[in-house]
């Protein structure tokens, strides 16, 4: 769900606003968090504390990640940002959790797969200088949606995912919403595309229950990196609809960057 939510996200922003669509998206996702709640009645506020916190990360993160996908090659933004796994992965070694060494060996293999697979993007940075911001947008996404990840897990497993869920939603919205005031970007989206950009916003807050719920039955740093394998579903919709190549390099990079976080999945 995630991977065809950024392939359709990052696909409109080649030609409609980033923030708008990040925007609506994001609000498509919020009405229906909104029918949830009031189906149930009740929201936890600690849980919905964490969710803030969750959604400031995400709002940036899915902000930066669609800018980059508009300006650089899906198959190469999509694994550097899916080193974000590395965060919470980190961050739930720092407070206990212990992995084992092949989890640990699975994280260094991500790592130097991203770095493999930016390599041409940045030798081409001279000739396309928006390759060259992709690459550095994908690397601010991949740590702010870590952020985001680690603290939507943390919520659910710790409280009630639907109030964590909900209390992303609405960070993820202020946030997007002050950002798009200070620059004063445009954000209006044609009555054509809305219904494909709420399409968006309804994968991405499925992708996102799917994963809240899954952090309450497994230790946080695996299922975080096992849902940051979504570049795998961006990368097959890249290569038959928009039929993009990588070189050999850049293959391999790929390839290690989802090795390496399916070995900490599978560890």
């Amino acid at each position: 769900m995630w991977g065809a939510a950024d392939f359709a996200g990052g696909s409109l922003s080649r030609r409609l606003p980033v923030l708008g669509v990040t925007l609506v998206s994001q609000a498509a996702g919020f009405l229906a968090l909104v029918v949830a709640v009031a189906v149930r009645g009740e929201i936890g506020s600690r849980s919905f504390a964490i969710g803030l916190l969750a959604g400031v990360g995400g709002g940036v993160g899915l902000a930066a990640f669609y800018r980059a996908l508009s300006l650089g090659t899906m198959s190469v933004v999509s694994p550097i940002a899916a080193c974000g796994a590395l965060v919470p992965f980190a961050l739930s070694l720092a407070t206990g959790e212990r992995p084992s060494r092949l989890a640990l060996a699975g994280a260094v293999a991500a790592l130097t797969g991203a770095v493999l697979a930016s390599v041409e993007e940045r030798r081409a940075a001279s000739q396309s200088p928006g390759r060259a911001r992709a690459i550095v947008l994908a690397v601010a996404a991949a740590f702010a949606l870590g952020i985001f990840v680690y603290f939507l897990g943390l919520g659910s497993r710790e409280g009630d995912a639907l109030s964590t869920l909900f209390g992303a939603r609405v960070g993820s919205l202020t946030v997007l919403a002050v950002v798009a005031l200070l620059l004063r970007a445009p954000v209006r989206i044609p009555r054509s595309s809305v219904l494909a950009v709420a399409a968006v916003g309804l994968a991405d807050v499925t992708a996102n229950a799917l994963f809240a719920f899954a952090s309450r039955h497994g230790l946080l740093a695996l299922v975080s990196v096992l849902g940051s394998l979504y570049p795998v579903v961006t990368v097959l919709l890249a290569h038959v609809l928009l039929e993009e190549r990588l070189t050999r390099t850049q293959r391999l990079g790929v390839a290690l960057a989802l090795a390496g976080v399916a070995v900490i999945a599978g560890a």
